[in-house]
């Protein structure tokens, strides 16, 4: 079977605090950047994706109060960058500011930096429970208490 661009998703974690002031940097910047080790997700995914961009959907990480199982933003995937010794090769231009806080996040640390433009917060009517998602190429959706730990591809929902 042939996975077409319509077919794909990306599900990723990313900390609350990266993702507040990442809207900011992408509302100036036009897209903002977020660190990953998992290479091997961001090469399939441009391969299928032929150079269009890519629904994103958030798991917001690292929230302050109840685990809520939830995708709660939304972006448009449109590519990754290699790291040059971690770091992204524009410096921090792309970057959320509140990655400074980290002396690993930008020195080192990350393989390559995904991209993604239009990066908002979902409202509550439009939040997806992380247990409806279905990895590509799975049969079945992820369980209810599905916790993402790093980029998936998925079925777009």
């Amino acid at each position: 079977m042939t996975t077409t661009t319509l077919d794909v998703a990306l599900l990723a974690p990313v900390p609350l605090e990266h993702l507040l002031d990442g809207a900011i940097v992408c509302k100036r910047e036009g897209r903002v950047a977020f660190g990953s080790r998992a290479w091997e997700v961001f090469r399939k995914l441009d391969e299928i994706r032929n150079g269009l961009p890519v629904d994103m959907y958030i798991y917001a990480s690292h929230s302050p109060g109840p685990l809520r199982l939830e995708v709660s933003w939304h972006a448009r995937y449109i590519g990754h960058v290699e790291s040059i010794n971690g770091a992204h090769p524009e410096g921090m231009r792309f970057r959320p500011p509140s990655t400074a806080k980290y002396p690993d996040d930008n020195l080192g640390y990350w393989a390559v930096f995904w991209e993604v433009e239009q990066l908002r917060e979902l409202l509550p009517e439009e939040r997806i429970p992380t247990g409806e998602f279905c990895g590509l190429n799975k049969r079945k959706p992820y369980k209810r208490n599905f916790v993402p730990e790093g980029p998936i591809l998925v079925i777009h929902p």
